[in-house]
């Protein structure tokens, strides 16, 4: 067993079983017992701390972190390091921002320890039977576990993207976009709403999601979303960000690059706070549809 998984969330463990499903071992550890216990009635062997995961681990390890952008990152980094070889790879499959994906892979260089920033999409069920992953850092520690990646990922649902921090810039921009494509999406049902004509959303979006130009996985969600409630009357419309929106219009301004759509979609989502429409609620329903965010409920 050379694989090890930090962080039991709601993607974390899912991860976790798709793993066990291709017969991979896996060695886990989570701060929520409850999580842990869930992992290895899977079939995951548990760990008690990060630090002793790593001791667990035959060489080269690898060791995938599923954890809150920021400090927890670099909390479980320090805890672990000790513990780690030069060869080891330590990969961040969270949601961190590119530049400090950048100064952790110096930091674990220093150490012989390789680092990939691997930007992981494809919400619950692609975490569960197929994600999507960019990953940046060292090409010979990808290629050491690209063949993890394939039996984690769709076909064709992973790939390099060069140095370190560029798998989390993808990721980033790539939620940026998404923040675009949902708004627009919301924006459309609100016009349909207050058309005037009695159309069903749940209907229109049926027949979006199957052979028109905006057919996808979005749409597909909206359908499944109105299959609930026509008027989305469960949630309230206010939409929460991850903070990579707001990564992707900073990177934006400092490379003078013109982003108005995802500028545009970011704004609106700080709107929704204070001002509700039908849009928001179909955007807060897409994010909770795909990912499991959560909403506020209606009362």
């Amino acid at each position: 067993m050379n694989t090890g998984l930090i962080g039991l969330g709601k993607m974390g463990l899912n991860m976790v079983e798709n793993l066990l499903d291709h017969r991979r071992k896996v060695a886990v550890f989570d701060l929520s017992p409850e999580a842990v216990a869930a992992a290895v009635e899977k079939g995951a062997v548990a760990a008690e701390s990060p630090d002793t995961l790593a001791g667990m681990l035959q060489r080269p390890r690898i060791i995938w972190m599923m954890v809150p952008a920021g400090r927890p990152v670099d909390t479980v980094l320090e805890l672990m390091i000790p513990r780690l070889e030069p060869g080891d790879v330590i990969i961040d499959g969270g949601n961190s921002r590119y530049t400090d994906s950048e100064r952790r892979a110096k930091l674990l260089e220093q150490q012989g320890i390789f680092f990939l920033d691997a930007g992981t999409s494809g919400g619950l069920d692609g975490a569960r039977y197929g994600a999507c992953v960019m990953v940046g850092g060292a090409k010979e520690a990808y290629d050491l576990v690209e063949p993890l990646l394939r039996d984690m990922c769709v076909e064709k649902g992973y790939g390099y993207m060069g140095r370190s921090g560029s798998g989390h810039f993808v990721k980033m921009v790539h939620n940026g976009i998404e923040y675009g494509m949902m708004q627009a999406i919301g924006e459309g049902f609100d016009l349909l709403e207050s058309s005037g004509y009695d159309l069903d959303p749940e209907v229109v979006a049926g027949v979006w999601a199957n052979g028109s130009v905006i057919r996808g996985w979005l749409m597909e969600l909206a359908e499944q979303a109105f299959s609930k409630d026509r008027k989305l009357g469960y949630l309230k419309g206010e939409i929460a960000d991850s903070g990579e929106g707001r990564w992707t219009v900073e990177a934006a301004l400092e490379q003078n690059v013109s982003i108005p759509v995802i500028a545009g979609a970011l704004f609106r989502r700080y709107r929704s706070r204070s001002e509700e429409n039908f849009s928001d609620k179909v955007v807060a329903a897409l994010r909770h549809e795909f990912g499991g965010h959560g909403f506020k409920a209606n009362q």
